[in-house]
């Protein structure tokens, strides 16, 4: 071999000794990973979990906070129990019981703590605190369980339950471990990176007895935890206790909107729940009991719930239309020839104010028929697709058929018919017309709708042609950051001309129109819209929109009553309420409250009566 290859070969084994021998110097002089290890026996790992971040309302005033709790964890390796009936009765639980959970533990993990017992009181702790240093293997972690200063709110809010194995397996930046309470629901789920926080660890040297003798390397190595980013709310935490108390011994939803903002100032899901019976160590025998109920108290209805619109959803045809150019303020239809009937009105001057004003049926079935049909080409199959086409594509920027992308992780889209889907309905292309479709001009059919988009669209009306996407949080942290999604405006696409004669037509509906006499606000000018959904199974729902005051408006809302009956005599005087608590503070029609503060409709819902009956739980 040449000289000069033996010489290469030689520095190169050289090299490698070098870097090894100044890796183990490194190891020995500096780095302290595996004399940590290597002492763990005499070094207690402490992960400090940090509070949950705290829930307020718009005007400051506190929602959810927490209340400090102990949860026992056991390290099935390093655990000891002599005495297995002293431990039982320490601590409260059968010797059965105790086997449970020592076998759940090492099917998790023979290293990792694994939680034991939770949500012990300060009483539990203090009894047992002593008694620890005889149980090698069993450490305590302080954590908390969400407490509610109001029982309201409480879908919107969401829940926290104990993370499960398929989430804790799947997470991708390894932060929980087991026994870990997560967001699973409502804002507790969309914010919980945010309320969460980042928790800590500590390292106490302890004797051969468990007893700590002080901090390890001078505490250098722990981490201190930082408490959940606190969330501000848009929430009127006052109107949602008084929207709730409105919606008792009723099936429904209420959503009410700040229009200039898009902030959320009440969310009503009816029946609702206590929050603070999935909030302690009972949950698991409450969640059964809600998820049962075939009231379903646990859904949030608002954006997820589906209704058909009804004849709130005349205000669409109509914009659309003039918006198209196919109608304008003095169009005028008769009620001939239409297939469906029209309420007793003055029809001798039957214009858009009018069939805004009395919800005429068939001014709207030719309108829509009209919007189908002119300026198309074709038979009449081909000119209906056309027409429903660029029907469908206007009616999409109100929000329809798709998530508005409020900050609830349960929103549905709803259904909003176009050309594809009666394509697959008929079977085929050129199979259907507007005979076929002519439902969908009066808010009927296939079209379905959730409350918070009937809300956001009520909105729009009041904003004369945009909005901001309905969120519940204006602020998280100290900053109170927002995502600019929840800041920017977004056009609907119809000039802000167009909305005068609603504006004029919904003003005179509920004074001079389908809004009965509860309905009405003595001095306040309210602009709504009365519906009433067609229900296959049981008596039809009740549906309103509105918003107020007519000029500058402050508040836009939709109310859902289920099996109600006439929009105007159900959820009309109950949004009336609503907008007149908002806007004044208080309510003078006290005879109109108590009325409709003790009015049930559980007798006309289509459920098990003996349970509605029977409810407990439910508020």
């Amino acid at each position: 071999m040449p000289e000069g290859r033996r010489i290469i070969i030689f520095l190169f084994f050289l090299l490698i000794g070098i870097i090894f021998i100044g890796k183990m110097f490194y190891l020995q002089m500096f780095d302290s990973t595996y004399e940590k290890a290597a002492d763990n026996n005499a070094i207690r790992k402490i992960i400090q979990v940090p509070f949950r971040g705290e829930v307020y309302d718009r005007f400051g005033k506190l929602i959810v906070y927490n209340t400090p709790v102990y949860d026992l964890y056991i390290t099935p390796r390093k655990a000891v129990v002599a005495d297995t009936n002293r431990f039982c009765a320490l601590f409260g639980i059968t010797k059965g019981r105790f086997d449970t959970l020592t076998r759940e533990a090492w099917a998790y993990s023979r290293v990792k703590p694994s939680l034991f017992l939770k949500h012990l009181s300060k009483e539990d702790f203090a009894k047992i605190q002593d008694a620890l240093v005889d149980y090698p293997g069993f450490s305590i972690s302080t954590t908390a369980f969400r407490t509610y200063q109001s029982k309201a709110l409480s879908n919107a809010l969401g829940y926290v339950a104990e993370i499960n194995t398929n989430s804790l397996s799947d997470q991708k930046d390894d932060y929980y471990r087991q026994g870990d309470y997560v967001g699973i629901s409502g804002l507790e789920a969309f914010y919980e990176e945010a309320l969460r926080g980042q928790r800590g660890v500590k390292y106490r040297m302890v004797n051969s007895n468990g007893v700590e003798k002080g901090e390890y390397r001078h505490g250098e190595l722990d981490v201190n935890s930082i408490a959940g980013q606190n969330l501000f709310t848009s929430v009127d935490i006052r109107l949602q206790e008084y929207a709730d108390s409105l919606m008792m011994h009723k099936v429904g939803s209420v959503v009410a909107i700040e229009p200039s903002t898009g902030e959320i100032l009440s969310m009503v899901s009816a029946p609702s729940y206590d929050p603070s019976l999935l909030a302690g160590r009972n949950f698991s025998k409450y969640y059964q009991i809600l998820a049962l109920d075939p009231l379903k108290p646990l859904i949030n209805r608002p954006p997820s719930a589906y209704y058909r619109p009804g004849s709130t959803f005349k205000i669409v045809q109509a914009l659309v239309g003039l918006q198209l150019g196919i109608l304008t303020t003095g169009s005028v239809f008769t009620h001939a020839g239409a297939p469906v009937k029209c309420h007793v009105h003055n029809t001798s001057h039957n214009d858009l104010h009018n069939a805004i004003q009395w919800s005429c049926n068939p001014y709207f079935y030719h309108a829509f028929r009209k919007i189908l049909y002119d300026n198309t080409q074709g038979d009449t199959f081909e000119r209906s697709a056309q027409g429903l086409q660029r029907w469908s594509e206007l009616v999409a920027n109100f929000g329809f058929g798709r998530k508005l992308g409020v900050d609830l992780g349960n929103e549905k889209k709803g259904n909003l018919p176009n050309v594809e889907y009666y394509n697959k309905v008929y079977k085929g292309e050129n199979t259907w017309k507007f005979s076929n479709i002519y439902s969908l001009s009066i808010g009927e059919g296939e079209l379905v709708v959730s409350p918070l988009k009937m809300a956001n669209f009520a909105a729009i009306i009041a904003n004369k042609g945009w909005y901001i996407p309905p969120h519940l949080v204006k602020g998280v942290g100290d900053k109170k950051t927002i995502d600019t999604f929840y800041k920017t405006p977004v056009s609907v696409g119809i000039d802000a001309k167009h909305f005068n004669v609603v504006h004029e037509g919904m003003r005179d509906a509920v004074l001079h129109g389908t809004v009965g006499r509860e309905g009405k606000i003595p001095d306040i000018v309210m602009c709504g819209k009365t519906g009433t959904s067609q229900n296959q199974k049981g008596k039809d729902h009740s549906v309103f929109i509105a918003f107020a005051p007519k000029d500058n408006p402050k508040i836009a809302i939709a109310v859902f009553v289920e099996n109600a009956g006439f929009g105007g005599f159900a959820a009309a005087p109950i949004a009336s309420l609503i907008i007149e608590k908002y806007l004044k503070g208080r309510v003078d029609r006290k005879d109109i409250e108590t009325k409709f503060m003790n009015m049930s409709y559980l007798a006309n819902v289509t459920y098990n009566r003996k349970i509605v009956k029977k409810d407990s739980l439910k508020r």
